[in-house]
């Protein structure tokens, strides 16, 4: 199916799949090439998301890594205030996502920054729920679900109850490396396509994960080639965004599927 995303009354075809690059003003995210502190180095990340191809930039304060360092609510707010503003004055149309898990750090972006997009990475709380649909902001809701099955039957209540509060857009991630051993994500990523069923869009952030470095044993830094070759399974099996550390990579992913389609060959 071909999916929209309503942004603030603008219409984001996702008929072709989009690239959402990755922008964490963190100082502990598990990949180092993604994390960025000074004015200057956010200057530089946002433009390179945008120019390499992306379409979404998406802002994390929060390193949600195994053993990340816990951050609170002050904190996350006061990273996502400096860092949004920058990107705000230097790309004023960007589209923005925010991850984060916490009701009230997301209602500060989208109304102080004009956050377009919440990705929530702890499969949601009422308080959520309730918040997107008040601000009619679309929602990424992850799964930490270790089974298809499971994952199927917890997407199939949260979104009832997303829509029973009035959400409309509603972007499902099948949640890869969260409550899910190495061996499950890989059985999930195999199936994926049945999420397709909730007809819903589907997002997938595979980039540069435990389950490829632990695999092949090798470090995050060495894992650009697994995660080109997961991201392409991905757009195969129904991925409408990938969010990715590497932009220019994905985007080629996707102009080369679309190729193979048929689809975009300019």
């Amino acid at each position: 199916m071909d999916y929209t995303l309503n942004l603030k009354g603008k219409l984001m075809d996702l008929s072709t799949p989009q690239v959402m690059g990755i922008l964490n003003v963190t100082p502990d995210s598990f990949y180092a090439g993604s994390r960025v502190q000074t004015e200057s180095e956010i200057v530089r990340r946002c433009h390179q998301i945008v120019d390499e191809g992306a379409s979404m930039i998406d802002v994390g304060g929060y390193s949600t890594r195994p053993g990340g360092t816990e951050v609170t609510e002050a904190e996350e707010m006061e990273r996502l205030r400096f860092g949004l503003g920058i990107i705000r004055r230097e790309l004023p149309d960007a589209v923005i996502s925010v991850d984060t898990f916490r009701p009230d750090v997301a209602r500060m972006t989208v109304e102080e920054y004009g956050a377009d997009i919440i990705n929530d990475v702890s499969e949601g709380c009422e308080t959520m729920y309730r918040l997107v649909s008040r601000l009619h902001v679309p929602y990424i809701l992850m799964s930490q679900q270790p089974t298809l099955k499971t994952m199927l039957m917890s997407f199939a209540r949260q979104v009832q109850q997303l829509r029973d509060f009035g959400a409309c857009d509603i972007i499902l991630d099948p949640g890869f490396g969260f409550g899910k051993t190495l061996e499950q994500n890989y059985e999930i990523m195999n199936q994926m396509e049945r999420l397709q069923v909730m007809e819903l869009p589907l997002l997938v952030g595979i980039s540069r994960k435990s389950m490829i470095y632990r695999l092949m044993g090798i470090t995050p830094e060495e894992s650009l080639n697994g995660t080109t070759m997961l991201n392409t399974v991905s757009l195969m099996k129904g991925a409408d965004i990938l969010r990715v550390h590497d932009v220019k990579q994905a985007v080629e992913c996707v102009r080369m599927m679309q190729a193979l389609k048929g689809q975009n060959m300019k």
